[in-house]
C-alpha cells in the first residue's frame, strides 16, 4: 500500500492506500476490506481526526469487511471514546449499508474491556465481533489465510516504524505485554522464534537490552491501570510482574521521576 498525501487525497482515492495520524493508522488494502490500528493513548484531538478519515468507509465505497486493530491501545480516554460515539451514531445507517462485517482486536487487561465496550454504546446491525488476534478476525472475516499473514506483515511494519519502534523492539513489547508475571528471557525468546543469545545480541545492536524492555512494558502497562481503573498499588504492582510495592514504586519513580500515587492523581484530575 501506498501513503496518501491528505485527507482529501485519500477520501477521493483510497484503494490500495494509506493515511496515517498521530496515533492512528487507516488502511484500505483493496475494495473488499479496510481498516485502522489505533496505539497508544489517543486522546479527545487523535480520536477527531480518525473520525474525519472514517467517512472514507462511507457510500458510495463498495460493500467490504472492516478490520479494527486496538490491541496496542495502552489506556483508552473517556473523552476520546464519546467523540468516537457522537461520531456513529447518526451514520449507523450509512455504515450498514458498506460494512458486512467488522472484527475488534482489542487490548490486553482492563484497557481491553473499556475498549470492548464500545459496542455495547453503538448498535450496528451488521455482524461484529472481538478477537485477541487479528490473524483470528481476518479469518472470520472470510480473507484468505496467506493474505491475511502479508496484510498483517505489512501493517504491523507501518506501525512499528509511524510508533517509533524497530520491529524487534514492537514484536518484543507485544509478547511481554501477555506474560509480565513470569517474564523470562527463555521464554519470550522462544516465543519470538530465536534463541537468548540472538534476542539479547540483537537488543544489544539496538541500544537496550531485555530488562530495561521488560521495565518499560511494566510501567507502561501500570500506568494504563492506575488511570483506567481503581485499583490499589500493591494490586497493580503483582499485575505488572513486580515482587513488592516497594520494588514496583522505585521502579516507576526511576522511569516517570513521579510515584505511582502521584501520577494517578495528576492524570485523573480531568474526568
Amino acid at each position: 500500500m501506498q501513503s496518501a498525501e491528505g485527507l482529501d487525497d485519500y477520501l477521493r482515492d483510497p484503494i490500495g492506500r494509506y493515511l496515517t495520524g498521530e496515533s492512528f493508522l487507516h488502511w484500505y488494502a483493496s475494495p473488499e476490506v479496510c481498516g485502522f490500528t489505533v496505539w497508544g493513548r489517543p486522546g479527545e484531538a487523535q480520536i477527531q481526526r480518525l473520525t474525519q478519515v472514517l467517512d472514507v468507509e462511507l457510500a458510495p465505497s463498495a460493500p467490504h469487511v472492516s478490520l479494527v486493530d486496538a490491541r496496542r491501545v495502552e489506556a483508552p480516554d473517556a473523552n476520546g471514546l464519546a467523540v468516537l460515539v457522537k461520531y456513529m451514531m447518526p451514520r449507523i445507517s450509512g455504515f450498514s449499508q458498506t460494512v458486512k462485517r467488522q472484527a475488534l482486536v482489542r487490548p490486553e487487561g482492563m484497557a481491553g474491556a473499556v475498549v470492548g465496550g464500545f459496542y455495547s454504546l453503538v448498535s450496528s446491525s451488521y455482524p461484529t465481533r472481538a478477537f485477541a488476534d487479528p490473524l483470528e478476525a481476518l479469518s472470520w472475516l472470510g480473507r484468505p489465510e496467506s493474505e491475511s499473514h502479508a496484510l498483517m506483515n505489512e501493517l504491523n511494519d507501518l506501525v512499528t516504524r509511524l510508533m517509533g519502534q524497530t520491529p524487534l523492539l514492537g514484536e518484543l513489547h507485544r509478547v511481554l505485554r501477555t506474560r509480565l508475571v513470569d517474564a523470562s528471557l527463555t521464554d519470550v525468546a522462544r516465543e519470538m522464534g530465536m534463541s537468548e543469545r540472538t534476542l539479547q545480541r540483537r537488543l544489544r545492536e539496538a541500544g537496550t537490552s531485555f530488562q530495561s524492555e521488560l521495565n518499560t512494558v511494566q510501567v507502561r502497562t501500570a500506568q494504563a491501570l492506575l488511570l483506567e481503573s481503581d485499583a490499589k498499588l500493591t494490586a497493580v504492582a503483582v499485575e505488572v510482574g513486580c515482587a513488592s510495592l516497594q520494588h514496583f514504586s522505585s521502579l516507576f519513580r526511576k522511569m516517570t521521576g513521579e510515584s505511582p500515587s502521584a501520577w494517578r492523581a495528576r492524570h485523573r484530575k480531568t474526568p
